[in-house]
């Protein structure tokens, strides 16, 4: 079971960056998909998540009207296409995949907004 996420990168504010989370070893179609970040000192926070179906999205307030989350279930695949980006905004990013008590991580990928 992997997630690998990419699409992490050093981008000026007002840019946009379009993450990807690859999963292999099981099907992401029955998992609830959410992708997390963690600030430098600060507690990891959920980002946005995507029902299984892809049928309901949750924001957290920051995100919202910026970030945009979606899957592709045929290609196994998560994305999170963040527009206007802030300094805030820099964190390690990280994929998730749930399904009752079962939860799957990504190793992460460094997003850095800065001028």
């Amino acid at each position: 079971v992997q997630l690998v996420e990419s699409g992490g990168d050093l981008v000026q504010p007002g840019g946009s960056l379009r993450l990807s989370c690859a999963a292999s070893g099981f099907t992401i179609s029955r998992y609830n998909m959410s992708w997390y970040r963690r600030a430098p000192g600060k507690e990891r926070e959920s980002v946005a998540t995507i029902s299984s179906t892809g049928g309901s999205t949750a924001y957290v307030e920051s995100v919202k009207g910026r970030f945009t989350i979606s899957r592709d279930n045929t290609a196994n695949t998560v994305y999170l296409q963040m527009n206007s980006l802030k300094p805030e905004d820099t964190a390690v990013y990280y994929c998730s995949a749930n399904r009752a008590i079962v939860t799957y991580w990504g190793q992460g990928t460094q997003v850095t907004v800065s001028s």
